[in-house]
């Protein structure tokens, strides 16, 4: 009789010990992909804000050299707006295959990546290879 109550208290240890163990790796898991979602989000934050930046520049310099061709500096500004009223206006009317589909992509994309794990060294790489 004490056999069996010894090991299903061991059978319950060993249960314990196995929900933890997956309690912590869910865990680890979690900061993993939240840690990758985030870092990609960053990068790309910190490229676009480069990206804005050279386009004003270059958008700048273009309403300074239309207007100069047109004879007034206005002018150029009036042709760089009205070009961006036209993509607001595209962009508005395919938001959704343009932006939010990829977007969404990418995310779900990230969250669902698996990370690979050699189980070699790289000595024993070399060696088989």
């Amino acid at each position: 009789m004490e056999t069996i109550t010894a090991n299903i208290e061991l059978l319950y240890k060993k249960a314990k010990e196995y929900a933890d163990i997956n309690i912590e790796l869910i865990k680890l898991n979690s900061i993993d992909k939240t840690a990758d979602v985030l870092s990609s989000l960053v990068s790309r934050i910190v490229i676009f804000m480069f990206v804005v930046m050279f386009i004003l520049l270059v958008n700048i310099a273009l309403s300074l050299y239309l207007g100069e061709i047109l004879g007034k500096d206005y002018l150029g500004y009036a042709v760089v707006a009205a070009f961006y009223l036209l993509l607001i206006v595209i962009i508005k009317h395919y938001k959704d295959p343009l932006i939010k589909v990829p977007i969404t992509n990418l995310v779900i994309a990230k969250l669902l990546k698996t990370k690979t794990v050699s189980t070699h060294s790289n000595t024993e790489q070399d060696e088989i290879v």
